[in-house]
């Protein structure tokens, strides 16, 4: 475990104990999965594959129960794909607040976009509609490059 794994378990393990949670050993190796994909959007079962080859004694129970409380303290943002799976990634703070992702429909790879065209619409509907925005999510539904071009090709075929 390198210094800045460290720093980033010793935050979390202060954001759990701020709460009256403690930073068990389960608990411990469930956010170092998520600190290892904190790109991915991984699922309860994702999440559970990957740590019960760290610890082979955990239940998916308690990585989904963990992942709850997670959620709860925002440790985590909960995402749904509308694919019938709740993924999960890191709050990592301010940087995650308007991001989307764009879904392929074929493949079902997620990629984040961090660009945000939408402050400006956030601040009309916050002037217009006298309503406090906190966060927007936006989904893109289409093809990745791969398989817009493999969808091409056979097209061409």
């Amino acid at each position: 475990m390198n210094g800045c794994d460290f720093v980033d378990l010793n935050h979390y393990k202060g954001i759990l104990q701020k709460e009256g949670y403690k930073l068990t050993n389960q608990r411990r190796d469930i956010l170092k999965v998520i600190l290892d994909n904190k790109n991915e959007h991984l699922s309860c079962e994702d999440v559970f594959g990957i740590v019960s080859k760290i610890n082979p004694e955990i239940g998916i129970a308690t990585v989904y129960r963990t992942l709850q409380l997670f959620e709860k303290l925002n440790i985590v943002y909960k995402i749904n794909f509308d694919d019938g799976l709740s993924r999960y990634e890191l709050n990592i703070g301010s940087e995650n607040h308007h991001h989307h992702h764009l879904i392929c429909l074929k493949c079902g790879r997620v990629i984040e976009v961090k660009l945000d065209l939408l402050e400006s619409l956030e601040e009309e509907i916050e002037n217009e509609g006298n309503f406090k925005v906190v966060d927007h999510n936006v989904k893109f539904y289409g093809y990745c490059r791969n398989c817009a071009t493999e969808m091409d090709k056979k097209s061409e075929d």
